[in-house]
Protein backbone atom coordinates (compact mmCIF):
# COMPACT_ATOMS: atom_id res chain seq x y z
CA UNK A 1 0.00 0.00 0.00
CA UNK A 2 1.22 3.51 -0.84
CA UNK A 3 -0.08 6.70 0.70
CA UNK A 4 0.29 10.16 -0.78
CA UNK A 5 0.08 13.12 1.56
CA UNK A 6 1.13 16.75 1.67
CA UNK A 7 3.64 18.24 4.08
CA UNK A 8 1.90 20.82 6.29
CA UNK A 9 3.53 23.59 8.29
CA UNK A 10 3.29 23.04 12.09
CA UNK A 11 4.04 25.35 15.01
CA UNK A 12 7.17 23.45 16.08
CA UNK A 13 7.56 20.70 13.49
CA UNK A 14 6.19 20.27 9.99
CA UNK A 15 3.84 17.30 9.76
CA UNK A 16 2.09 14.91 7.40
CA UNK A 17 -1.49 13.77 8.00
CA UNK A 18 -2.47 10.33 6.75
CA UNK A 19 -5.79 8.51 6.76
CA UNK A 20 -6.61 6.04 9.58
CA UNK A 21 -7.66 3.60 6.87
CA UNK A 22 -4.11 2.40 6.15
CA UNK A 23 -3.65 -1.39 6.18
CA UNK A 24 -0.03 -2.25 6.86
CA UNK A 25 0.84 1.12 8.43
CA UNK A 26 0.13 0.56 12.10
CA UNK A 27 0.98 2.97 14.89
CA UNK A 28 4.67 2.69 15.70
CA UNK A 29 5.61 1.42 12.23
CA UNK A 30 8.68 2.86 10.57
CA UNK A 31 8.04 4.43 7.16
CA UNK A 32 10.17 6.02 4.47
CA UNK A 33 9.38 9.53 3.31
CA UNK A 34 10.49 10.75 -0.11
CA UNK A 35 9.29 13.45 -2.48
CA UNK A 36 6.76 12.40 -5.11
CA UNK A 37 8.13 13.03 -8.58
CA UNK A 38 5.80 15.20 -10.58
CA UNK A 39 4.66 13.58 -13.81
CA UNK A 40 6.19 15.31 -16.76
CA UNK A 41 3.49 16.71 -19.03
CA UNK A 42 3.39 15.00 -22.43
CA UNK A 43 4.96 17.11 -25.16
CA UNK A 44 2.55 18.00 -27.92
CA UNK A 45 3.84 17.56 -31.49
CA UNK A 46 4.17 20.46 -33.92
CA UNK A 47 1.90 20.56 -36.96
CA UNK A 48 3.06 22.14 -40.23
CA UNK A 49 0.37 22.76 -42.86
CA UNK A 50 -1.75 19.99 -41.32
CA UNK A 51 -5.11 21.70 -40.93
CA UNK A 52 -6.91 18.65 -39.60
CA UNK A 53 -6.06 15.04 -38.93
CA UNK A 54 -8.10 12.00 -38.01
CA UNK A 55 -7.71 10.93 -34.33
CA UNK A 56 -6.43 7.46 -35.29
CA UNK A 57 -3.59 9.03 -37.32
CA UNK A 58 -2.65 11.32 -34.44
CA UNK A 59 -2.61 8.29 -32.15
CA UNK A 60 -0.29 6.50 -34.60
CA UNK A 61 2.04 9.52 -34.64
CA UNK A 62 2.18 9.66 -30.85
CA UNK A 63 2.86 5.90 -30.67
CA UNK A 64 5.76 6.31 -33.09
CA UNK A 65 7.22 9.18 -31.05
CA UNK A 66 6.98 7.08 -27.85
CA UNK A 67 8.69 4.06 -29.44
CA UNK A 68 11.58 6.20 -30.73
CA UNK A 69 11.88 7.87 -27.30
CA UNK A 70 12.28 4.42 -25.72
CA UNK A 71 14.64 3.04 -28.36
CA UNK A 72 16.88 6.03 -29.17
CA UNK A 73 18.71 7.89 -26.43
CA UNK A 74 19.82 10.92 -28.44
CA UNK A 75 18.14 12.39 -31.50
CA UNK A 76 17.41 15.85 -32.82
CA UNK A 77 13.91 15.33 -34.20
CA UNK A 78 11.34 12.89 -35.55
CA UNK A 79 9.22 14.00 -38.50
CA UNK A 80 6.20 12.18 -39.91
CA UNK A 81 5.29 13.12 -43.45
CA UNK A 82 3.81 11.73 -46.67
CA UNK A 83 0.39 10.47 -47.68
CA UNK A 84 -0.70 9.61 -44.13
CA UNK A 85 -1.28 13.34 -43.59
CA UNK A 86 -3.66 13.62 -46.52
CA UNK A 87 -7.37 13.42 -45.86
CA UNK A 88 -8.77 9.90 -45.72
CA UNK A 89 -7.13 6.53 -45.33
CA UNK A 90 -5.60 5.96 -48.77
CA UNK A 91 -2.06 5.48 -47.48
CA UNK A 92 -0.06 2.26 -47.62
CA UNK A 93 2.87 3.24 -45.44
CA UNK A 94 4.15 5.89 -43.04
CA UNK A 95 7.13 8.08 -43.96
CA UNK A 96 9.36 8.88 -40.98
CA UNK A 97 12.43 11.11 -40.93
CA UNK A 98 14.67 10.48 -37.91
CA UNK A 99 17.23 13.24 -37.46
CA UNK A 100 20.16 11.97 -35.40
CA UNK A 101 23.94 11.66 -35.28
CA UNK A 102 23.76 8.41 -33.32
CA UNK A 103 24.49 5.03 -34.85
CA UNK A 104 21.54 2.68 -34.53
CA UNK A 105 20.07 -0.56 -35.82
CA UNK A 106 17.74 0.76 -38.52
CA UNK A 107 16.12 -2.61 -39.24
CA UNK A 108 15.40 -3.25 -35.57
CA UNK A 109 13.82 0.17 -35.09
CA UNK A 110 11.70 -0.19 -38.23
CA UNK A 111 10.51 -3.61 -37.11
CA UNK A 112 9.62 -2.28 -33.65
CA UNK A 113 7.45 0.46 -35.17
CA UNK A 114 5.84 -1.87 -37.71
CA UNK A 115 5.01 -4.42 -35.00
CA UNK A 116 3.34 -1.71 -32.93
CA UNK A 117 1.46 0.08 -35.72
CA UNK A 118 0.81 -2.89 -38.06
CA UNK A 119 1.68 -0.56 -40.96
CA UNK A 120 4.67 -0.61 -43.31
CA UNK A 121 7.26 2.01 -42.36
CA UNK A 122 9.49 4.01 -44.71
CA UNK A 123 12.28 5.16 -42.39
CA UNK A 124 14.84 7.75 -43.45
CA UNK A 125 17.72 8.41 -41.05
CA UNK A 126 19.97 11.41 -41.53
CA UNK A 127 21.78 14.05 -39.51
CA UNK A 128 21.03 17.77 -39.34
CA UNK A 129 23.80 18.67 -41.80
CA UNK A 130 22.38 16.30 -44.43
CA UNK A 131 18.86 17.59 -43.83
CA UNK A 132 19.88 21.22 -44.26
CA UNK A 133 21.90 20.33 -47.36
CA UNK A 134 18.88 18.54 -48.79
CA UNK A 135 16.60 21.49 -48.09
CA UNK A 136 19.10 23.78 -49.81
CA UNK A 137 19.36 21.79 -53.03
CA UNK A 138 16.46 19.34 -53.33
CA UNK A 139 12.75 20.24 -53.88
CA UNK A 140 11.67 16.81 -52.63
CA UNK A 141 12.91 17.72 -49.14
CA UNK A 142 10.69 20.80 -49.28
CA UNK A 143 7.75 18.63 -50.27
CA UNK A 144 8.39 16.26 -47.36
CA UNK A 145 8.62 19.02 -44.77
CA UNK A 146 5.99 21.19 -46.42
CA UNK A 147 3.31 19.13 -44.68
CA UNK A 148 4.43 17.20 -41.61
CA UNK A 149 4.11 16.46 -37.91
CA UNK A 150 7.33 16.98 -35.92
CA UNK A 151 8.21 15.87 -32.41
CA UNK A 152 10.17 19.11 -31.91
CA UNK A 153 9.92 22.54 -33.47
CA UNK A 154 11.47 22.91 -36.93
CA UNK A 155 13.92 25.81 -37.15
CA UNK A 156 16.12 26.08 -40.24
CA UNK A 157 18.28 28.76 -41.79
CA UNK A 158 18.34 27.60 -45.40
CA UNK A 159 20.43 29.06 -48.19
CA UNK A 160 18.82 28.23 -51.53
CA UNK A 161 21.28 26.46 -53.84
CA UNK A 162 20.40 24.86 -57.16
CA UNK A 163 22.21 21.65 -58.11
CA UNK A 164 21.12 20.99 -61.68
CA UNK A 165 22.46 17.46 -61.65
CA UNK A 166 20.22 16.56 -58.72
CA UNK A 167 17.22 18.15 -60.44
CA UNK A 168 18.01 16.31 -63.66
CA UNK A 169 17.95 12.98 -61.82
CA UNK A 170 14.61 13.80 -60.21
CA UNK A 171 13.17 14.93 -63.53
CA UNK A 172 14.09 11.61 -65.08
CA UNK A 173 11.60 9.91 -62.74
CA UNK A 174 8.76 11.91 -64.24
CA UNK A 175 9.62 10.61 -67.71
CA UNK A 176 7.95 7.39 -66.54
CA UNK A 177 4.51 8.96 -66.96
CA UNK A 178 5.10 9.74 -70.63
CA UNK A 179 6.28 6.22 -71.44
CA UNK A 180 3.81 4.30 -69.24
CA UNK A 181 0.65 6.42 -69.08
CA UNK A 182 -1.77 3.54 -69.67
CA UNK A 183 -0.39 1.24 -66.98
CA UNK A 184 0.05 3.81 -64.20
CA UNK A 185 -2.59 4.33 -61.54
CA UNK A 186 -4.11 7.74 -60.84
CA UNK A 187 -2.05 8.08 -57.67
CA UNK A 188 1.17 7.31 -59.56
CA UNK A 189 0.31 9.90 -62.23
CA UNK A 190 -0.42 12.44 -59.52
CA UNK A 191 2.90 11.95 -57.71
CA UNK A 192 4.94 12.02 -60.95
CA UNK A 193 3.14 15.21 -62.01
CA UNK A 194 3.70 16.73 -58.60
CA UNK A 195 7.38 15.85 -58.87
CA UNK A 196 7.88 17.72 -62.14
CA UNK A 197 6.00 20.79 -60.91
CA UNK A 198 8.01 20.85 -57.66
CA UNK A 199 11.21 20.89 -59.73
CA UNK A 200 9.85 23.69 -61.92
CA UNK A 201 8.90 25.84 -58.90
CA UNK A 202 12.28 25.20 -57.29
CA UNK A 203 14.07 26.38 -60.43
CA UNK A 204 12.06 29.62 -60.25
CA UNK A 205 13.01 30.06 -56.56
CA UNK A 206 9.35 29.79 -55.55
CA UNK A 207 7.97 28.07 -52.47
CA UNK A 208 7.79 24.31 -52.87
CA UNK A 209 5.02 23.02 -50.61
CA UNK A 210 2.26 20.48 -51.28
CA UNK A 211 -0.48 23.12 -51.40
CA UNK A 212 1.54 25.42 -53.69
CA UNK A 213 2.37 22.52 -56.02
CA UNK A 214 -1.27 21.41 -56.20
CA UNK A 215 -2.33 24.98 -56.95
CA UNK A 216 0.21 25.21 -59.78
CA UNK A 217 -0.96 21.82 -61.07
CA UNK A 218 -4.54 23.08 -61.31
CA UNK A 219 -3.36 26.18 -63.15
CA UNK A 220 -1.05 24.44 -65.64
CA UNK A 221 -3.44 21.63 -66.57
CA UNK A 222 -6.60 23.74 -66.39
CA UNK A 223 -8.41 21.32 -64.08
CA UNK A 224 -10.84 21.86 -61.22
CA UNK A 225 -8.58 20.34 -58.55
CA UNK A 226 -5.49 18.16 -58.28
CA UNK A 227 -7.45 15.13 -57.07
CA UNK A 228 -8.83 14.73 -60.61
CA UNK A 229 -5.40 13.40 -61.61
CA UNK A 230 -5.23 11.16 -58.56
CA UNK A 231 -8.66 9.72 -59.43
CA UNK A 232 -7.47 9.08 -63.00
CA UNK A 233 -10.25 11.27 -64.43
CA UNK A 234 -8.11 13.01 -67.06
CA UNK A 235 -8.16 13.07 -70.85
CA UNK A 236 -5.05 11.24 -72.04
CA UNK A 237 -4.42 13.28 -75.19
CA UNK A 238 -4.73 16.78 -73.73
CA UNK A 239 -3.02 15.84 -70.46
CA UNK A 240 0.00 14.23 -72.12
CA UNK A 241 0.34 17.13 -74.55
CA UNK A 242 0.60 19.61 -71.68
CA UNK A 243 2.72 17.29 -69.56
CA UNK A 244 5.28 16.79 -72.35
CA UNK A 245 5.50 20.55 -72.85
CA UNK A 246 6.20 21.12 -69.13
CA UNK A 247 8.71 18.26 -69.09
CA UNK A 248 10.58 19.59 -72.13
CA UNK A 249 10.64 23.16 -70.80
CA UNK A 250 12.00 22.01 -67.46
CA UNK A 251 14.54 19.67 -69.06
CA UNK A 252 15.80 22.38 -71.41
CA UNK A 253 16.16 24.83 -68.53
CA UNK A 254 18.25 22.34 -66.55
CA UNK A 255 20.43 21.34 -69.50
CA UNK A 256 21.03 24.97 -70.44
CA UNK A 257 22.39 25.68 -66.96
CA UNK A 258 24.56 22.55 -67.02
CA UNK A 259 25.97 23.38 -70.47
CA UNK A 260 26.68 26.94 -69.37
CA UNK A 261 28.96 25.55 -66.68
CA UNK A 262 26.79 26.34 -63.64
CA UNK A 263 28.38 25.35 -60.37
CA UNK A 264 27.64 21.71 -59.55
CA UNK A 265 27.80 19.83 -56.32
Amino acid sequence: MELIAKVSRGSRMDQIYISKNRNGFGIGSYVLLKPLEAQKPEDKPYFYNVKEIEPVKLELANDIFKIIDMEIENYDNVIITGSILEKGFNFNDIDILLITNSKLDENRLRQKIEDATKIKIHLIILNNISLIKGLSTDPLYHMMLGRCIAKKRLVFNIKHEISYKILDLHLLKSRTLIDNFDVLSGSEKYYLTRNIIAISLFLMHKKVKPEAVDKEMVKLFNIKNASIIKKNMIDKKSFLQRYKAIYNETFESIMEKINNGSKQE
